[in-house]
C-alpha cells in the first residue's frame, strides 16, 4: 500500500502544469455532459455500450476464445452498428450539445427570484383552465433547447402571463391544439407538435395530449404541464414519469423544485457566530 502511494506521489511530482490543466478540462466536460444520459434515449445508448463492454471483458476473463473472437469482430464494427441503431437518439444528443448555450455550460441559470413570477403566472393560468376544462400543453425547456419542435409551431416570443396562456389555449384559437414552449423565461412558440410516447405503462384512458407531454419528457429534460380537456385534471411529466391530479399549490411547488436552481445555503459571518458564542458563555458564567 505504501509503495503504491509513493509511486503515485512520484508521478505527481513529474506532472507539469499542462497535465493538471488537461485533467481539469476533461473532468469539467464530463461533469457538464454527464446529464445528457438522463434522458431515456441516451441512457439506452449508454446501457448498451456498458453491456457490450462487460460481456466482452467477461468472455476474455473466462478464456472463452471462440466467443471472445466473435465479440472482437463485433466491436470492430460496433461503432457503425450503434450509429445505425441509435440514429434518432444520437441526433437528439448532438442537437442538445449544439443548442446548449454557454451560460448553461458555465452554470449561470436563472435565479429563483426570476422564475417566481413566471411560475406564479403559469399556475394561475392552469388553475383557471383546469376549472373551465380547457386543454393545455405547456413545455418548459431547460438544457435542451427543443429547436426541432420549436420550428413546428408559430413563434411568439412573449412575456409569460396568465392571460396570454389562456388566449393561446382558448378552444376556438388557431393554436390551441399544439404545445406552448417556454424557454429563457418567455413564451417562445405555440402550436408546436410533440412526439408521442409509446410507453405501455401509461393508462389507457390518457389521450394524445398526455402522450405527447410524456413523450417530450422522455426524449428531453423538459418539464411538461398538461391539462385534460375532458376532466380538467392537471398533470406534470418529467423524465418520462407522469404525476396526475395535482392541485394548484402542488403544481407550484413541483415547478419551483424543477425549474429553480438549488441555491447554496447562506453561510453566517464567522465573527457574528463567534460573538454569539462568547455572549452565550458569558450569560452561563453569570448564572
Amino acid at each position: 500500500m505504501m509503495e503504491t502511494v509513493k509511486e503515485l506521489l512520484q508521478q505527481l511530482t513529474k506532472m507539469q502544469w499542462s497535465d493538471f490543466l488537461d485533467i481539469i478540462i476533461v473532468a469539467f466536460l464530463l461533469y457538464k455532459l454527464f446529464p445528457l444520459i438522463r434522458t431515456t434515449g441516451t441512457s439506452r445508448i449508454a446501457k448498451t455500450i456498458i453491456g457490450i463492454l462487460a460481456v466482452a471483458w467477461l468472455a476474455d476473463a473466462l478464456n472463452l476464445y471462440t466467443f471472445s473472437f466473435i465479440m472482437e469482430q463485433f466491436l470492430q464494427v460496433g461503432l457503425i452498428a450503434l450509429v445505425v441503431l441509435f440514429q434518432p437518439e444520437l441526433r437528439r444528443m448532438l442537437d442538445h450539445i449544439g443548442n446548449m448555450k454557454l451560460r448553461k455550460i458555465f452554470g449561470t441559470d436563472k435565479t429563483e427570484q426570476e422564475m417566481e413570477p413566471i411560475i406564479a403566472q403559469t399556475v394561475a393560468a392552469c388553475e383557471v383552465m383546469s376549472r373551465e376544462r380547457v386543454g393545455a400543453l405547456i413545455v418548459f425547456a431547460r438544457d435542451n433547447r427543443l429547436d426541432e419542435y420549436f420550428k413546428t409551431g408559430t413563434k411568439i416570443d412573449g412575456q409569460v402571463s396568465e392571460q396570454l396562456f389562456r388566449n393561446i389555449f382558448f378552444p376556438k384559437a388557431s393554436l390551441h391544439d399544439g404545445a406552448v414552449i417556454v424557454r429563457d423565461g418567455r413564451i417562445a412558440a405555440a402550436g408546436c407538435v410533440l412526439p408521442l410516447s409509446d410507453s405501455v405503462r401509461l393508462s389507457a384512458d390518457l389521450g394524445t395530449r398526455h402522450r405527447a407531454g410524456v413523450g417530450m419528457s422522455e426524449i428531453s429534460d423538459a418539464v411538461v404541464v398538461i391539462i385534460s380537456e375532458e376532466t380538467g385534471t392537471i398533470s406534470v411529466a418529467v423524465g418520462g414519469m407522469l404525476k396526475r391530479h395535482l392541485a394548484a399549490k402542488t403544481l407550484e411547488r413541483l415547478l419551483t423544485q424543477e425549474l429553480c436552481p438549488a441555491e447554496q445555503p447562506k453561510q453566517e459571518n464567522l465573527m457574528v457566530r463567534l460573538r454569539q458564542k462568547i455572549q452565550k458563555k458569558g450569560k452561563e458564567e453569570q448564572k
